[in-house]
């Protein structure tokens, strides 16, 4: 459907170019209508550059996205993506990377908006000696529904993967982390982690997590695991104890989980703007 009714655009940062200003990528779609963006991004070789992609429609409408990136030999890639659509909003992301010999991609997605919504990220290594991160969080109340499906091919030897995606879940809400990590015959020296880790706030939150590997190489460094729990009763107590009203202490427990991902992002406004909008859905404000 992307390809039928695409608005591409293509960016490309020359060879050997370090852009100090972020690039700006925001979508938004009309009250009952829908956008179909389609972004091909290239680093060039040992290129350096930041990308901030946000989704943020004020009305009912429905986003289909497609962002294709590659990131060149020697290059580095930092990618943050947030979904912040309205929640009668339907939004479908892609996200492809493919990265190069010796190249560093560093994604952070954030996912807040939309009644439904899907991202899928596929991060494929090329070439020896490159290093991704792929971390996110989701955050969501009411019915809010959101689907994340990643996939991290280890196609070649020595390269590097991290994955840490984080859930908060409240009243009726569901989630689903769906993420796969291949390591191909021929990719010895791989070392890939992932994780995922889910807070649930009501007793009718749902997530159903399912981490993946599949290896076919002796020669790797592999871990993968999965948490899906409520607050800790011994981490609430001690601020209980401190003096703090019980809303508040499980608001500043459900903050601190979430923002591990929030620091990640390197763009002080765009944190400060993250920040308040994980405060104003929890109903909380830090002062100082």
């Amino acid at each position: 459907m992307n390809l039928a009714f695409a608005d591409f655009k293509v960016i490309r940062i020359a060879k050997e170019t370090s852009v100090a200003e972020p690039i700006e990528l925001s979508f938004t779609a009309e009250e009952n209508s829908a956008v179909f963006p389609h972004v091909l991004f290239i680093v060039e070789a040992g290129s350096k550059a930041t990308i901030v992609e946000t989704y943020a429609s004020p009305a009912k409408n429905f986003t289909n996205s497609a962002v294709q990136i590659v990131v060149e030999d020697n290059a580095n890639l930092t990618h943050y993506r947030v979904q912040k659509d309205s929640a009668d909003a339907f939004h479908y992301g892609v996200t492809e990377v493919s990265i190069g010999r010796g190249s560093f991609y560093n994604s952070t997605c954030i996912n807040l908006g939309a009644s439904i919504s899907r991202h899928d990220i596929d991060v494929k290594f090329t070439a020896e000696g490159g290093e991704a991160f792929v971390d996110g969080l989701y955050m969501l109340n009411g019915s809010q529904h959101a689907d994340t499906h990643s996939i991290i091919d280890h196609t070649v030897p020595n390269c590097t993967s991290h994955q840490n995606y984080k859930g908060v879940l409240n009243d009726r809400s569901r989630a689903v982390f769906n993420g796969k990590v291949f390591v191909r015959e021929n990719a010895h020296g791989t070392d890939a982690q992932q994780s995922n880790k889910n807070l649930l706030l009501s007793n009718e939150a749902r997530v159903d997590t399912k981490p993946q590997l599949e290896i076919f190489n002796d020669d790797v460094k592999c871990a993968h695991g999965a948490t899906v729990g409520q607050l800790e009763e011994e981490e609430l107590f001690y601020l209980l104890t401190r003096g703090l009203p019980e809303t508040l202490a499980r608001n500043l427990l459900t903050y601190g989980f979430a923002e591990e991902i929030i620091n990640k992002i390197g763009i002080e406004s765009i944190k400060q703007e993250l920040d308040k909008a994980v405060l104003n859905r929890l109903n909380t404000k830090l002062e100082g």
